[in-house]
């Protein structure tokens, strides 16, 4: 038996513990309200007997508590409840130590394996490492009331970011990215003013961007459409250049293809900045930003068409890929790219069709960017089409003091997500009933827990972060302003995610949420949750929003608790992952039109955030099938990304099939490599970021079914 220690480690069941604990609060009382030796190992007998695979220091101890209590030993039992209590004040000046030095020893895996964007074997890697242990340590005993932490530690919910949550910086964003380049910003003290080309501007945002990433820990969005003035600007800015220097010496026609030969290459050169600043930048918080380019092209944009050569660009760049330390071109994990269709290019004639047919060829090989409908957003979002945020979190919309729609410069305080199937579980022979009595509980105790973040925000002073408070990325306050009233009347938004929704239903009425019975039952879950959100919105005018999470390795942390707490159940914990989100089973025979007409309904609901995924084989030879499905994404779902197993080794470059090898490992036949490549073909199935692992014997006759999974 594990116990699940206050810190989250897990040490093996030690019946001693609670034998040397009852004995010293033996010693603290009179003989008469002792107990023998024989009756605490009896109690420690008692635990160890419920042949739980998995429980919590607390838990035992209240058994302990309990079990004095009916050998009527009052005042024993009050002695040891006061030493648990001496015990918890000499914790609260302790620190993580074991996990901190597990961190320099390269040995604490879960750590190292949360973010994959981190090499957390670096030195500046590690210094931020070390700082979340602490943070996660006085997170759990200090700063959360204890009810969350437990909470969290039994996976009834989770509290996202914990390492982070001792200082008070929020979520993610989307950067008034346009405010910054126009009025000019100041970094380390040192003003920077508007750009006066395209080269400049986009080397000035991605030092924005930089600066943004290291005083938040989640993701950013900007929208690249703000670089297309600077384009101009380049374009007049060589027209007379070449006018001064050619004279009359050329023709009109010559001059012109000239001045679009250097604007071409300045093009090429700004986007290639992006690009690698991006890739070869490290925040201080040891990765490279956590950075997504919107590209949208907006009828009745004055620069609309230097938008799309931008775009155009930024699309064709990625298609190419970036050198590895090999020389080979691979997929870079930075920028995320969102591409948006409208009437405009969604390949039914539209004047920007050439640029989504250019995008679909980057899904097909690079499996960016991901696709957001116009046409679909606008019928969710009160007719407007913004970019989520690096998250893929989207805000509520919200009007400023002049009646308009305001994104640009809004943030996300925070994520508490909710574990559904672990409510499925516990009332699964109640009835419904109680599992609405249940949901109704968990989901109060995700608000408190989403109100600390949000309390921990309240009364921050503008000083903690310049470059988002003072200098444009959200708002222009004085030094010494606090940023509270960003912090309500819808500025800003919360987010409740949440895992499980197939699970939950399979627990309840014992069919998929795509059987029409437990469609109904789903859905109903879902406008619960929503209901939730929106009653909190108007008990606090902080804009809440259900967030359908990518959630990563959150499935894999969830399915684990639960079938350590409660067994193995059949197609709940015995897959080792819950489903994420709303998303259909990946083991149901669905395809791709119909999983995307079956998601939709529930984007309109978890509107705090939604994206849908389909799993199509390698489509780098037969592009007409992407096209098709693009088109339909237009005309049918809001957000929506392909997963292609794109047999393709990052090391070698080698373009075929990746075998199997008798260790159930992907393998290149080429090179032999086998961590990149295997990380190719698996990652985007679920979002798992993770150590793959095969929970299935290892026979050939199962091999196909696991290596699905």
């Amino acid at each position: 038996m594990k116990v699940i220690k206050r810190d989250g480690t897990s040490v093996e069941f030690d019946r001693g513990k609670i034998v040397v604990a009852v004995q010293k609060a033996n010693a603290a009382v009179e003989k008469e309200d002792r107990v023998a030796l024989a009756q605490i190992e009896a109690i420690a007998e008692s635990i160890e007997g419920k042949h739980r695979a998995r429980v919590l220091v607390e838990d035992i101890q209240d058994v302990v508590e309990q079990k004095l209590m009916e050998l009527k030993k009052y005042a024993l039992a009050k002695a040891y409840i006061i030493y648990r209590y001496t015990r918890a004040l000499a914790r609260k000046a302790n620190t993580t130590d074991d996990g901190i030095l597990s961190l320099i020893r390269a040995a604490n895996k879960d750590v190292m394996e949360e973010n994959s964007n981190k090499n957390a074997v670096t030195a500046a890697t590690q210094r931020d490492l070390i700082a979340g242990e602490v943070s996660r340590d006085l997170t759990r005993r200090v700063l959360l009331p204890e009810y969350i932490s437990k909470a969290h530690d039994e996976g009834a919910l989770h509290f996202h970011d914990s390492d982070y949550f001792v200082q008070p910086i929020f979520n993610c964003c989307l950067i008034n990215i346009g405010d910054m380049l126009d009025n000019g910003t100041v970094m380390n003290g040192k003003l920077i003013e508007s750009p006066k080309s395209f080269q400049v501007a986009c080397t000035v945002m991605t030092q924005i961007i930089a600066s943004v990433a290291s005083n938040q820990y989640g993701g950013q969005s900007v929208d690249i459409s703000h670089l297309g003035k600077y384009l101009r600007r380049s374009y007049e800015k060589f027209s007379k250049q070449v006018r001064a220097e050619a004279g009359d010496g050329i023709t009109e026609e010559a001059r012109e293809a000239l001045v679009h030969s250097l604007l071409r290459s300045e093009l090429r050169s700004g986007v290639q900045t992006i690009q690698y600043q991006i890739n070869t930048l490290m925040t201080t918080n040891g990765q490279s930003p956590f950075v997504t380019i919107f590209m949208n092209l907006q009828e009745g944009d004055p620069y609309i068409d230097e938008n799309a050569l931008i775009v155009e660009e930024v699309i064709r760049q990625r298609l190419q890929g970036i050198k590895n330390e090999k020389g080979v071109y691979v997929t870079p994990a930075f920028p995320k790219l969102i591409y948006v269709l409208d009437e405009h290019n969604c390949l039914k004639g539209g004047k920007y069709d050439y640029l989504t047919l250019l995008a679909v060829q980057c899904s097909a090989k690079r499996l960016y960017p991901d696709y957001i409908s116009a046409k679909k957003m606008r019928e969710n979002y009160e007719g407007n089409v913004y970019s989520c945020m690096g998250c893929r979190s989207f805000l509520t919309p919200w009007r400023n003091a002049t009646g308009e729609y305001q994104f640009e410069g809004r943030f996300n305080q925070g994520v508490v997500s909710l574990n559904l199937p672990q409510i499925g579980i516990l009332c699964k022979n109640k009835g419904e009933d109680a599992f609405w009595n249940l949901l109704d509980e968990r989901l109060q105790l995700c608000f408190e827990a989403l109100m600390c973040r949000h309390n921990a925000l309240m009364g921050t002073k503008s000083d903690v972060s310049p470059v988002h408070w003072q200098y444009g990325a959200i708002a222009r306050l004085g030094k010494g302003e606090v940023i509270d009233r960003y912090l309500l009347n819808g500025y800003s938004t919360m987010s409740l995610g949440y895992i499980g929704l197939y699970e939950v239903t399979k627990l309840m009425k014992e069919v998929s949420h795509t059987e029409p019975e437990g469609l109904r039952f789903a859905t109903k879950i879902m406008h619960r949750m929503r209901a939730a959100a929106d009653k909190w919105k108007q008990q606090t005018t902080i804009s809440f929003g259900l967030y359908g999470t990518p959630a990563e390795s959150l499935c894999y942390r969830f399915a684990r608790i639960d079938k350590d707490r409660f067994g193995t159940i059949e197609d709940v914990t015995d897959k080792g992952y819950y489903t994420n989100s709303y998303h259909v089973d990946v083991r149901e025979p669905i395809d791709a039109f119909s999983k995307f007409i079956f998601e939709s309904q529930f984007q309109t609901i978890s509107t705090g955030g939604a994206i849908s995924y389909v799993e199509i084989p390698n489509m780098r030879h037969n592009l007409g099938a992407l096209e098709d499905i693009v088109r339909f994404i237009y005309d049918n779902i809001q957000y929506a990304e392909f997963n292609t197993k794109s047999d393709y080794c990052h090391v070698c470059g080698f373009d075929g099939e990746i075998i199997v090898n008798d260790d159930f490992e992907w393998e290149c036949p080429q090179c032999h490599n086998k961590d990149h490549a295997r990380m190719n073909v698996t990652r985007r199935t679920c979002g798992y970021l993770g150590e793959n692992f095969w929970n299935v014997g290892k026979t050939k006759e199962i091999k196909a079914r696991v290596l699905h999974l």
